[in-house]
């Protein structure tokens, strides 16, 4: 049976990367899936990718950093699918290269309000509908550089640290209510983000040094690892930190 059948889930930055690898895995499963992201092409795509699957696919561009969009997006899904079981906070972004007394307030400012503030934003619109059915799981889509120390990226570092400790208080103030909530680690992943570095052998051949399984990793195996986490199989999983980095933070 599908481990996701008749169930519905929001994932933000559903449009590329590890976002729409979660998507249509989730859609394989049986979910019916509203992605979101700022690029409406691009969940087009994927939403049309879907359905060619049979699957069930709801596409609302915009930006987490928009509470009027966090809304609309829950409003939209309940008017469409009838219920929210499922949220992904994926969407995010990043600087990289930069110490910090070379990153101005905007940069700062910009990389925490997608990467955490937008998490607070979406997970605030979603929590009363899961509230009203007594259960719901939410997945945080995190970074290994909230668990070590990683060169020139402190906005999005703190970003992501402020990240796994959401999720804990999350987990705890909604345990009771059959709200899970969980957080995945990824190292590097081959994703639309990660282009310059893939192609630049120079740069990534130090960077692969440090993962024990010497390759980056694929977005369809981080989706692998967030719908356990968003199914059933995981009713006794929540406030846990899951790293998937080939082995890098095991050093």
């Amino acid at each position: 049976m599908s481990r996701l059948a008749g169930k519905v889930a929001i994932v933000t930055g559903g449009n590329a990367g590890i976002g729409e690898a979660i998507a249509k895995l989730f859609a394989q499963e049986g979910a019916a899936v509203t992605i979101t992201g700022r690029r409406s092409s691009e969940l087009d795509r994927v939403a049309a990718d879907i359905a060619k699957k049979n699957g069930k696919a709801l596409a609302i561009a915009g930006t987490v950093t928009n509470e009027g969009h966090a809304r609309d997006v829950v409003r939209r899904t309940i008017q469409q699918f009838g219920q929210i079981d499922v949220l992904v906070n994926n969407a995010g972004t990043g600087d990289f290269g930069k110490r910090l007394h070379e990153i101005d307030d905007t940069t700062w400012t910009q990389v925490l309000d997608v990467n955490l503030t937008g998490v607070f934003r979406m997970t605030r619109a979603v929590v009363p509908e899961m509230l009203k059915r007594g259960r719901g799981a939410i997945v945080n889509i995190s970074s290994i550089a909230s668990l070590v120390g990683i060169p020139t990226l402190p906005a999005y570092a703190a970003s992501k640290g402020g990240l796994d400790a959401l999720t804990r208080a999350l987990a705890i103030d909604y345990a009771q209510d059959g709200i899970r909530c969980n957080v995945v680690n990824p190292g590097l992943i081959d994703t639309p983000m990660a282009a310059p570095l893939m192609s630049n052998p120079e740069q990534l051949e130090p960077i692969l040094s440090h993962y024990p399984i010497r390759r980056p990793g694929k977005s369809e195996e981080v989706a692998k690892m967030v719908l356990y986490l968003a199914s059933d199989d995981a009713a006794w999983v929540t406030g846990a930190t899951f790293p998937i980095d080939g082995g890098m933070t095991a050093r």
